[in-house]
């Protein structure tokens, strides 16, 4: 089954003068081990749009990983990643940690516009960053319902993916290139067994010792 297109979706508050739409989007705030990562993109309105693109979790890996170069190569298009380690994540929390993710991201997008432009960024779930430099909004489920959005969280996605297959090079006992760091019943046994490493997040139970 092929997945729907998102449905353009833009608040009044921000079409009114603006010429690029930065969208944000994360990955990885459920697993047990590894980075959360966050993207942000944006196009000009004359930008290329790609068909396909869509929430990530909708799309199989290979065509992610596929999309991720097609969206990355787009003439005029602006992107940025950032990958908040789990050592940050016990340090501050992963909600603070994803918040600070997607604000970083969302920045670098921000600096790479045009001086002149003006810019608002979207952001998938519930919660705007704080500080952040630009008008903003929160859209539930917003990677179903805007272009921007959704490249942001394949980005994101891809990102991370990577990086977990780079981890389990380093840490083969657990399988990261499997499970991606999620709680799989094969990845609790890997701990059980061998105990956490160091990408492990370590105030995520059942790690968190209380």
């Amino acid at each position: 089954m092929t997945a729907a297109a998102p449905v353009p979706r833009r608040s009044l508050r921000l079409q009114a003068g603006i010429d690029w739409v930065i969208g944000v989007d994360e990955a990885g705030r459920g697993p047990l081990a590894g980075p959360v990562c966050a993207a942000a993109y944006a196009l000009p309105a004359t930008g290329l749009r790609i068909a396909g693109v869509v929430d990530s979790k909708l799309i199989a890996e290979p065509e992610r990983e596929r999309l991720y170069e097609e969206l990355t190569a787009v003439r005029g298009a602006l992107w940025s990643a950032t990958v908040t380690s789990a050592q940050r994540i016990d340090e501050i929390n992963i909600l603070q940690a994803t918040m600070e993710s997607m604000q970083i991201s969302a920045h670098d997008v921000m600096r790479q516009c045009p001086p002149a432009a003006k810019a608002a960024v979207l952001i998938d779930g519930n919660r705007v960053p704080d500080n952040m430099e630009l008008p903003a909004e929160c859209i539930i489920k917003g990677d179903g319902k805007e272009y921007s959005i959704a490249a942001a969280s394949i980005i994101a996605k891809v990102t991370r993916d990577r990086l977990m297959r780079q981890y389990h090079e380093q840490y083969p006992a657990y399988g990261f290139e499997r499970h991606k760091g999620y709680g799989t019943a094969a990845h609790m046994a890997a701990i059980a067994q061998h105990g956490a490493c160091p990408i492990h997040r370590m105030t995520f139970k059942p790690l968190r010792v209380d």
